[in-house]
């Protein structure tokens, strides 16, 4: 059965966690009324897992996510990633750390639509100076030959398709080598076939080390994943990792 209570859900397993959220809330200033977007939420996330977040709408997935990657910041409670406090950040400090450890994947691409498929993926490098100049464009027609598309390299993103464009969107994801990638509905905007093509090349990337976390309602790409959270009402009344200790 679910539990009402967020709680950790491997409390026998001491692998230090990437993730490690300790009694997490966020609550929004409102004219009307306060708003609390998450309560209490506690769980650890290893290196390697790709998560599926579900819930209905204002369910506090979003948050979750903006929480994760530095976006926003809790209200109370404690987050670490990689053992780093990362709710003790400054904002300057935050921006450094998400562009080398954090790669996002959106719904809609988020492609600059000037920009060819190549510059696209080359632009995190060149905003974190993680690679020198000579080896940034190398390294992005790289990721779009792993993702199939280094065809498409100097092509504007409105030439190729909606899943050619998520696939350059993951290859951006990937330009840092982050240890983190977060999704958010990247299937959502894409037919199923084409979804299920996104969704097992993120999938895969946990072959390689990456946890994987993606935002989604489309219960049937579960098998793609190796964990579910379910969001409600801003609490956690589901972990399928508890419910397998549990079992």
């Amino acid at each position: 059965m679910p539990s009402n209570k967020s709680s950790d859900p491997m409390p026998q397993d001491l692998t230090p966690a990437l993730i490690a959220l300790h009694g997490v809330s966020k609550r929004y200033a409102s004219a009307a009324r306060p708003c609390t977007a998450l309560q209490d939420l506690s769980l650890r996330i290893q290196p390697g897992e790709c998560v599926a977040v579900m819930g209905p709408s204002g369910s506090g997935k979003t948050t979750l996510i903006n929480l994760l990657t530095g976006i926003d910041s809790p209200s109370s409670g404690e987050i670490l990633v990689a053992g780093q406090p990362i709710h003790r950040m400054s904002q300057e400090a935050l921006t450094r750390w998400r562009g080398r450890q954090v790669g996002v994947v959106f719904q809609f691409f988020q492609l600059l639509p000037t920009l060819t498929v190549a510059e696209n993926v080359m632009l995190p490098m060149d905003f974190c100076g993680s690679l020198a100049a000579r080896e940034r464009r190398p390294r992005a027609l790289d990721l779009l030959q792993r993702l199939g598309i280094v065809e498409h390299a100097d092509k504007l993103p409105a030439e190729l398709s909606g899943g050619q464009q998520q696939r350059a969107a993951i290859a951006r994801a990937l330009a840092n080598d982050p240890a983190i990638l977060v999704a958010d509905e990247p299937t959502g905007n894409l037919d199923s076939a084409t979804a299920d093509e996104v969704m097992g090349l993120l999938a895969a990337l946990t072959r390689e080390g990456k946890t994987v976390l993606t935002v989604t309602h489309e219960r049937e790409l579960g098998h793609f994943f190796t964990r579910t959270l379910l969001l409600r009402d801003g609490r956690l009344v589901h972990d399928s990792a508890t419910a397998r200790v549990a079992a």
